[in-house]
């Protein structure tokens, strides 16, 4: 399994009791268009902490989809719009996804 990001120095226990209290994974998304080629990535997993705000970890892949992900025909504006509101909701939750995949 990938490294899931802002986990460093939790340990299971923690992370347990940070997700009781409101903790989730997310990726977020990008989108970066080249005239006639648009592609649409997510970023790495993310612990976002109960209480913690995701805008410090998904600024800079809504900040590359602003800029250059508006470009391309006719996918670039479609993806643009879903990968900023992506981001804007928080990140797509995946908490589901990575317990059942630590428990499996």
């Amino acid at each position: 399994m990938a490294e899931i990001k802002n986990m460093e120095g939790l340990s299971v226990e923690e992370v347990n009791r940070q997700l009781a209290h409101g903790a989730r994974f997310v990726y977020f998304s990008y989108t970066i268009s080249i005239i006639i080629l648009t592609f649409k990535r997510s970023s790495g997993i993310y612990f976002i902490r109960a209480g913690e705000s995701s805008v410090k970890f998904s600024i800079g892949y809504t900040l590359l989809t602003f800029f250059l992900g508006w470009w391309g025909f006719p996918w670039g504006p479609i993806y643009t719009i879903g990968s900023l509101i992506t981001n804007f909701s928080g990140g797509k939750d995946v908490t589901q996804d990575v317990i059942n995949m630590a428990n499996a």
